[in-house]
């Protein structure tokens, strides 16, 4: 079944985030834009690749509104040790969150049940907690968060204009459609 329209799953787990650990519940993604991103695990090493690159681009996902949670089957105890020892994560400021009990992979059906560990998935999920779109790779395939970036500004354009939708490669303040009879089969 897709998550796609889904209302995020209730969970609490304990998480990293600039020498802390906090609390972060579905709660989190409620009000705003959020960004979830599931990855295999610490101290790999496609993942640290990634977990830079999503942190290169946080403070444009910021700018538009969007709070980003990285989500491993680690502990945050964990993350804190991974932060601590690698210079790549030590970069990282958004929320690192921990799932020893694999309750939000599940949440997301990305655990890979046999090892304990989540794909690589990553979610956009809109103000009201809702799922707008999701990816999934095969583990030894990284992601571009460049990419993730203007799927997070497609979302938030086609939430304030209801009745346009972004077609391929759409890019910010590029031409939109508007669905109607019209258009079918010319383009």
């Amino acid at each position: 079944m897709s998550l796609i329209g889904t209302e995020v799953k209730p969970f609490k787990a304990s998480a990293y985030q600039n020498g802390k650990f906090i609390d972060v519940t579905e709660a989190e993604f409620k009000g705003k834009w959020s960004v979830v991103c599931f990855y295999p695990a610490d101290f790999t090493f496609v993942c640290p690749t990634e977990l830079e690159d999503l942190q290169n681009q946080y403070e444009t996902l910021k700018s538009l509104g969007v709070e980003v949670y990285s989500v491993s089957t680690d502990t945050h105890f964990t993350h804190k040790a991974w932060h601590d020892s690698s210079e790549t994560i030590g970069k990282i400021t958004y929320i690192m969150i921990g799932d020893p009990s694999h309750t939000i992979s599940r949440n997301f059906d990305v655990l890979i049940e046999a090892d304990g560990l989540a794909d690589r998935g990553t979610f956009i999920i809109d103000p009201d907690g809702v799922i707008q779109a999701v990816e999934i790779n095969a583990g030894g395939i990284g992601r571009d968060a460049s990419i993730l970036v203007n799927k997070v500004k497609a979302a938030q354009y086609v939430r304030n204009n209801p009745g346009e939708v972004c077609p391929a490669k759409w890019q910010e303040g590029s031409a939109t459609l508007k669905p109607s009879l019209d258009l079918v089969g010319k383009i």
